[in-house]
This record gives C-alpha cells, sequence and structure tokens, in this order.
C-alpha cells in the first residue's frame, strides 16, 4: 500500500497528492532579423500550490499557457521544478520518482504512443510487460479494463489501432492508465475532441474510480460543464498563478453581482430603465426575443431581494410581466471572472 494512505471499508482517507510552491521557468529564443535571437524566460507556473485527497475529483483549470500542463508533469516526474515541493503517495516527486511513477496512472493525449498495428489488447499487453506486470495477472487486468472502458462492446480488443475511433482511442488511453490500477490519476483533457457519448462514458468512469475505487484525480479541461459533473473542488490557475480555489458553488459565490434577475416583458419603455437604474441597480439594454417579448436582466448579488421593487415599478407603467426568472452563475462566468485582470486583482493574487 503507498504511504500514507488509511482505508476504512470503502472510505480512503488522507492527502495523496500535495503541491507546494512549484515554480517552472522555460527558456525560448527570440529571433532578431535573419541571423540573431537572443534568450527569453517565461514562467511557466510561479508557486502553484494545490492538494488532492482519495476519493477525491480535483479540476486544474485555467486557460491556454496557464500552467495547467506543466503542473501535471511535475507531478507527473517528467518535468523537474526550479523551486517548490511535491509528493504522490507521501513519495517526494524529485527524490522518490520511482516511486511515485509506480502509484500514478497518466493520461496526457488520447492518441499517444500507441503502436497502430497492434491491436487494443496487444497494444495494452505491451505496456504492462513495460510496467513489469506478471503475465496471469496481467491478462486479468486486462480483461477487466476493456470491459470496464467499454472497448470490448466495441471490437477494440481485437481490432487494430490504427482502425479506431477517436473515442476508442481515449478509451484505450484510459486503459493504458489504469494498468497498474494505480491510486492516483493525472487526466488532462481526458474527453478532448470526442463525441457527446464517448465524452460521457470517460466522465462517468471518473466519477465511478473517484467513488467506489478512491482514487485521487487530478482533471484538466476546458469543458465547464464537463467540470461541474466531475469534479468536487476546481483549482483554477492564470499566468501560472493560482487565483482560486474551491467547490463549484464556493467559487460561484465569489464572483460579485453576476445572479441576473431575467424579465420578459409585453412592452417597454426609457423611463422604466431609467428608474431601475435609479436605485443603483446593474441593469443591461433590452434586447427583443424571437416571440416578440422584451428582456431585460437586471445583474445583482441578491436578485431575490428586489423582485418586489422591479414589480412594482412594471405595475406602476401598466407594462405586463410575461415571464420572470433568476439566474445563477456557471462555472463559466467563474473562469471569465477570474482569467481576467479584473478578476485577479480583486481575487488579491500577485
Amino acid at each position: 500500500m503507498a504511504r500514507g494512505v488509511l482505508i476504512w471499508g470503502w472510505q480512503v482517507l488522507g492527502e495523496a497528492v500535495v503541491a507546494k510552491d512549484l515554480t517552472k521557468r522555460f527558456a525560448t529564443k527570440k529571433r532578431m532579423g535573419l541571423f540573431r535571437s537572443y534568450s527569453e524566460y517565461v514562467d511557466a507556473i510561479r508557486g502553484v500550490s494545490l492538494k488532492v485527497k482519495y476519493g477525491e475529483v480535483v479540476g486544474l483549470l485555467g486557460p491556454n499557457g496557464a500552467g495547467k500542463t506543466t503542473t501535471i508533469k511535475i507531478l507527473s516526474t517528467l518535468l523537474l521544478p526550479d523551486s517548490g515541493s511535491a509528493s504522490v503517495c507521501g513519495f517526494d516527486v524529485v527524490r522518490e520518482a520511482r516511486k511515485v511513477r509506480r502509484n500514478i496512472g497518466i493520461m496526457l493525449s488520447v492518441e499517444k504512443g500507441f503502436y497502430g498495428r497492434l491491436t487494443g489488447r496487444e497494444n495494452l499487453l505491451y505496456f504492462g510487460a513495460l510496467y513489469g506486470i506478471g503475465r496471469t495477472e496481467l491478462e486479468r487486468r486486462i480483461r477487466y479494463l476493456l470491459d470496464l472502458v467499454g472497448l470490448n462492446e466495441l471490437g477494440g480488443s481485437d481490432r487494430l489501432y490504427e482502425e479506431f475511433s477517436l473515442g476508442m482511442r481515449a478509451r484505450l488511453a484510459l486503459a493504458r492508465a489504469l494498468l497498474k490500477d494505480p491510486p492516483v490519476l493525472l487526466l488532462d483533457e481526458p474527453t478532448l475532441g470526442l463525441d457527446p457519448p464517448s465524452a460521457r462514458r470517460i466522465r462517468g468512469l471518473v466519477r465511478e474510480l473517484a467513488i467506489k475505487e478512491g482514487k485521487a484525480i487530478l482533471y484538466t479541461s476546458h469543458n465547464m460543464f464537463e467540470v461541474e459533473l466531475v469534479c468536487d473542488r476546481i483549482v483554477l490557475i492564470n499566468k501560472g498563478v493560482v487565483v482560486a480555489e474551491g467547490t463549484p458553488e464556493e467559487l460561484k459565490s465569489k464572483i460579485p453581482n453576476v445572479r441576473t434577475l431575467e424579465l420578459h416583458l409585453r412592452s417597454f419603455s426609457e423611463d422604466l430603465l431609467s428608474e431601475i437604474r435609479g436605485y443603483g441597480l446593474d441593469v443591461q439594454e433590452p434586447t427583443q426575443s424571437s416571440d416578440g417579448l422584451y428582456v431585460l436582466r437586471i445583474l445583482a448579488r441578491k436578485p431575490e431581494e428586489i423582485v418586489d421593487d422591479v414589480l412594482r415599478l412594471t405595475a406602476s407603467r401598466g407594462i405586463d410581466v410575461v415571464k420572470l426568472r433568476i439566474e445563477e452563475p456557471t462555472l463559466e462566468d467563474v473562469f471569465v471572472y477570474f482569467t481576467t485582470t479584473e478578476g485577479v486583482e480583486r481575487s488579491g493574487a500577485q
């Protein structure tokens, strides 16, 4: 059993992944004219800290170039950090890299590293032999995994990899990550480019692996809908810095004035707009829907507290309210807010 793991029935307690103040800088070449160039340094991550518990899925989110893949590569021992520390199952990623590798399954790409002229089963046999898994155990494990990821039902066991669809390749990549039955999974955009049924299958497997098997999973994605379905907590990074962390609901609650009171009106007057703004409310210019109704959206932290006042104003002008609803912020709102200059400044990130 990995160091620092405590199992009680199906419940796994403790922190599987711990990163503290990780930094990584890369040198790049900038060209000056045809023959001259100079070196420039880019900080990929600057003091990234995060934790993932057993039985938990943590989403690592951020725009392109934010440092997500760099962080995962450091945790998987593929890159050395310039400073800071990280451990997986209690093993240091620098000093105990081999022990870390025995305890992780990694999926950095849907397609990389497989052999086109081998079948799905043969690919897994090859990688299992590289991992040092005994033949009898490996055969048993492969049968289980091909069923788990749904490749048997698609004929992927005895079909050449070069004939696989993208969804089948993603399933095989996840099966490879699970070959050693690792307690920790590092999944970098595992559903990128997949059709909805394949993406749904991967998402379901990720939740099942965390809940039923107690695996600690670090998960990156740009699909906000997917992240909300899969992840227990989210770590949001921007320009190499952690700018927000918490459950999806906790992060939504940190965004000021993004809950929306939406009214669909049968008619509209500029006087109504002016009077609503006179209350100090942030109201957007109305739009007209396909059914001819005017749509008025008012941003507020607690829109339920202003409903009565707004309805009183519309009634005083003889304006009928056909429909009214309160919209909650989405993870996309969270993402946009915390990855803009305004959001970063308000979050206190340096």
